[in-house]
Formats: C-alpha cells, sequence, structure tokens
C-alpha cells in the first residue's frame, strides 16, 4: 500500500515542527520517495542521528506503508 507525500511531509512536520520538508516521489508509485528534511532541532547532532529523528517520526512505517525513503538533512543557515 502506497503512503502519500502529503502523510510523510504531516508526520515529519508533527515530530520536528520547526522543519522545513520537501518530498520528491521519485518513481511516481507512491513507494519511493526522496525528503530534504531541514531544522534546527539537527544542530549539533552527526547525521545518523539526524536520519534516526527522522525516521522515529514516521512511526515504523519504513519497510511497511513506505517502501524506500532517500534523506538527506540540514541545520538551517
Amino acid at each position: 500500500m502506497a503512503m502519500p507525500a502529503n502523510e510523510i511531509e504531516a508526520l515529519i512536520r508533527a515530530a520536528l515542527p520547526d522543519a522545513q520538508v520537501s518530498i520528491t516521489d521519485l518513481a511516481g508509485d507512491g513507494d519511493h520517495y526522496a525528503a530534504h528534511v531541514v531544522s534546527a532541532a539537527f544542530a549539533g547532532k552527526p547525521r545518523v542521528a539526524q536520519h534516526k529523528m527522522v525516521y522515529e517520526a514516521l512511526g515504523g512505517r519504513m519497510g511497511g506503508e513506505l517502501h524506500a525513503l532517500q534523506l538527506t538533512t540540514a541545520v538551517p543557515n
């Protein structure tokens, strides 16, 4: 079952309210997305910890409703 991009964005924003989120459907199938997330909450954290924060925001949907997510994270300038 595919997961809509706006649902992914909403889940991330619920966990990281200040986040700027950009979602791209890579294959047009609702299963393969790229997400670029910018949040001050990432400050001082290594990239692995930043990604973990985003995956936790998705509440275990990775590998189920959401098949693949190419993730990039950043701290605001």
